[in-house]
């Protein structure tokens, strides 16, 4: 129950950034879904062994190849998923990555149990 939730909330996410960001695009809510699956698959494969092979730089930026690789990420996504998710370039990419982030922090901190 709690993956389902967490895709829905992804697809939520993903379906606002694209709202939001000018030149971001999803064909529907249930295509923002898939989006946000093919985005953590992407990430977690290909942006785990860049970042693996990285390290060094990415510590020596303070985790700013870190961030540039999960825009590349996003630019790989969007090449995957065709015209279901465009992505207009590098800096639609980069402001798509920060209005994600923030949005995946309001909703942890709405959603956050507390114990």
């Amino acid at each position: 129950m709690r993956f389902i939730l967490s895709l829905f909330i992804t697809g939520i996410i993903i379906a606002a950034a694209t709202y939001i960001v000018p030149g971001a695009h999803v064909a529907s809510f249930w295509w923002a879904i898939v989006t946000g699956l093919v985005i953590g698959f992407v990430n977690a494969i290909v942006g785990g062994i860049l970042r693996l092979f990285t390290f060094p730089l990415n510590w020596l930026t303070f985790g700013l190849v870190s961030f540039i690789i999960t825009v590349l990420m996003i630019m790989l996504s969007d090449t995957l998923m065709g015209t279901k998710f465009e992505i207009d370039g590098f800096w639609t990419a980069t402001l798509f990555a920060i209005v994600v982030a923030l949005l995946e922090m309001i909703f942890a901190n709405l959603f956050d149990k507390k114990d």
